[in-house]
């Protein structure tokens, strides 16, 4: 029995995807094993948001082959489809399966003997493959969109993943009730982008509401939390819906990008800050202890300082829980890339560590306000020195004494201090379990 082991990089996608196509090894009766454990094949799954990425790629080919000198090692993902001839000359790596190639890579490879580069254009990439991640029996990440019609002057998703596409309801909600019978608790809808859910050979057939109205009937999961969607497609509608749902959690994660109205026209984002800020106050109007998470970029092409403090001031002043800070990287066939106004690395740097400053300053006073306050949380199976982790339904991390009975399990807790590790620990949990 040959033995194959995954890495993934990036995003809750690629997780999401690695792990259904780890099923597919299992099915023809390979040995899924740890990465250490001198595997017959590597399947590494890449992400290429920044170049940073592109690195740890090569590093973590470099490292399978001193695990297992004689091993075939396979590149997939978003990496692989933006640079395949680039990838084929990494020493070590065996194959270069691309986006519309990845899912069908027995048919390239057969018994991964004789390898190649199997990358045709991103056009290709028309067909919809179903993932969800099952690794991890606390949550699972469910893919219910792929690709991104948007071209924003700064990403390369486009270019790595194809046009935007779906699959139906009917077919989610049976991956959902799938799930529901294992011991997952909590479901993350993941996407490039999800709020653009519907979209079926080309044209739309139904909507991102419509999605979760019916997900929210499924019995057997206790919460489901929507990973990123964009101000423009969260709709009043999608708000009020989760405000008044028992499952769907009071969390979203909203890209902005920028707070200065000018360089989000040059980003080519398809809002501007006034309606950024109106999609945080009717969520906070709803529900006061949602938790918003936000991503931003410094030091795209043509920032000023000026325009960088319009940013740092608006984050500032608005209602939000935390930042996903990224420092803006020149991503080759992109609009950016060609932009005057090249920002300064160290310049970048400075600006980045403000906003992680500020991103701290956020969560803190966010958590802060929780204190008191009782909530139900889901215990993971993340322990360490006798400590145990788990998530409020608003995205709040709590510290608690390791109880194994508690593993996976959903309970009723008082928030009571933030500590020096910016953890909230919790009132020791008693009484009956929620779930």
């Amino acid at each position: 029995m040959k033995k194959v082991a995954f890495y993934t990089l990036g995003c809750k996608l690629n997780y999401s995807e690695t792990s259904s196509i780890s099923r597919m090894f299992e099915d023809k009766g390979y040995a899924k094993v740890d990465f250490t454990d001198q595997p017959d094949i590597f399947i590494i799954n890449t992400c290429s948001v920044t170049e940073n990425a592109d690195k740890k790629c090569k590093k973590i080919v470099k490292e399978a082959k001193k695990i297992s000198p004689d091993s075939f090692v396979t590149i997939i993902g978003c990496y692989a489809q933006l640079k395949p001839k680039e990838i084929s000359e990494i020493k070590g790596v065996d194959a270069v399966l691309g986006a519309a190639e990845k899912f069908r890579l027995f048919d390239y490879l057969d018994d991964f003997t004789k390898g190649g580069v199997f990358a045709s254009e991103i056009k290709e990439a028309k067909s919809y493959n179903a993932s969800y991640s099952i690794a991890d029996r606390t949550r699972t990440f469910l893919k219910v969109q792929d690709g991104c019609n948007y071209g924003c002057a700064f990403c390369t998703i486009p270019l790595a993943r194809g046009k935007s596409r779906s699959d139906s309801i009917e077919n989610i909600v049976a991956q959902a009730k799938e799930i529901a019978q294992t011991d997952v608790k909590e479901v993350v809808l993941t996407g490039v982008n999800i709020g653009d859910f519907g979209i079926q050979e080309g044209r739309r057939k139904e909507k991102f509401i419509d999605l979760i109205k019916e997900l929210d009937q499924i019995e057997g999961i206790d919460r489901f939390r929507i990973s990123s969607i964009e101000p423009n497609l969260l709709s009043n509608e999608v708000i009020e819906f989760v405000a008044q749902s028992e499952r769907f959690v009071p969390h979203f994660h909203i890209p902005l990008q920028s707070g200065s109205d000018a360089i989000l026209k040059k980003m080519n984002r398809r809002y501007l800050s006034d309606l950024y800020q109106s999609r945080v106050e009717k969520i906070k109007s709803l529900m006061p202890d949602c938790c918003i998470g936000v991503d931003v970029i410094v030091g795209f092409p043509g920032e000023t300082k000026e325009e960088f403090l319009t940013t740092y001031n608006f984050l500032n002043e608005l209602d939000i829980s935390y930042l996903h800070v990224f420092t803006y990287s020149e991503r080759p066939n992109t609009k950016a890339v060609e932009m005057h106004g090249v920002v300064d690395q160290g310049e970048r740097n400075k600006r980045s560590k403000m906003l992680r400053g500020l991103s701290e300053k956020k969560r803190r006073y966010f958590y802060e306000q929780q204190l008191g306050k009782t909530y139900e949380v889901l215990f993971e199976e993340d322990v360490k020195d006798g400590v145990m982790y788990g998530f409020t339904e608003n995205y709040v991390r709590v510290a608690a004494k390791y109880d194994p009975i508690l593993v996976n399990e959903v309970k009723h807790v008082t928030l009571k201090s933030v500590n020096a590790d910016g953890q909230v620990e919790v009132e020791e949990p008693e009484g009956v379990l929620v779930h």
